[in-house]
């Protein structure tokens, strides 16, 4: 059903400014963010925040074949749906707090950038104060393949991973803390570059506040932090392998 991402939407008091942000962070042409970034499988869309809407991580749209055929088989699956234009928005109270929504899956992407530029999405970060409720949910419901579920104590943490495309869905929970019916929050963004270290050195040299590149946890990976400059940083910055197949 669900193809792969369609769109990140990211809400900012000030879109102008923090599209231009983005811009710099991406690599790319300041006037692409009027219909939004397009990176390698989604695009990126910086829009104004609403009244009463935080600044942030605003909304996940995945793709799908058919928008009329993937409502009917999320209502079977208890996950109503509201249409909104083009596309359609998962009910609040199914995704937990999580502002989802589906859009007619388009062919249209962006080439590989510049070795100092950033290609495209890696993955996505949702905290759940209940992990069993995420894996009915994303896996279940929404039909992504479940790939991985995998606890460290050291790092206080249990880590849920549903591929999408060619990109993932990671669910997020501190197993020390006892389940809660509370919400979910998209917690954090990480992108992938051809070059990592020429991404980073890029960065710098423009004024972001960003890490030193490293390894990154999975071998054959060099990572560095974007910890601020954008609205919804801290991000990751991932280059090397991708995720698993």
């Amino acid at each position: 059903m669900i193809a792969g991402f369609a769109r990140i939407d990211i809400a900012a008091r000030d879109a102008a400014r923090a599209g231009g942000a983005y811009a710099a962070f991406f690599g790319r042409d300041p006037a692409e963010a009027a219909e939004g970034f397009r990176l390698s499988n989604l695009t990126v869309r910086v829009r104004p925040a609403g009244p009463d809407e935080p600044e942030g991580l605003a909304c996940i749209v995945f793709a799908v074949r058919d928008v009329a055929a993937a409502r009917r088989m999320l209502d079977r699956r208890g996950v109503p749906t509201i249409e909104d234009g083009p596309e359609a928005v998962v009910d609040p109270g199914a995704s937990h707090g999580v502002r989802l929504a589906l859009a007619a899956a388009g062919k249209d992407v962006q080439a590989t950038p510049p070795g100092d530029g950033i290609a495209g999405l890696d993955h996505v970060v949702i905290r759940t104060p209940d992990p069993e409720r995420a894996i009915a949910l994303y896996g279940a419901k929404l039909g992504l393949d479940f790939r991985l579920d995998r606890s460290n104590p050291a790092w206080g943490s249990r880590l849920l991973f549903f591929r999408c495309g060619d990109a993932v869905v990671e669910i997020a929970t501190d197993p020390r803390v006892p389940r809660s019916d509370g919400p979910d929050v998209l917690n954090g963004l990480a992108f992938r570059a051809v070059d990592p270290d020429a991404a980073q050195a890029r960065l710098a040299a423009a004024g972001f506040d960003v890490s030193e590149a490293r390894a990154g946890r999975k071998p054959g990976t060099r990572v560095f932090t974007l910890r601020s400059g954008v609205v919804g940083a801290p991000a990751l910055v991932i280059g090397g392998q991708g995720p698993d197949d």
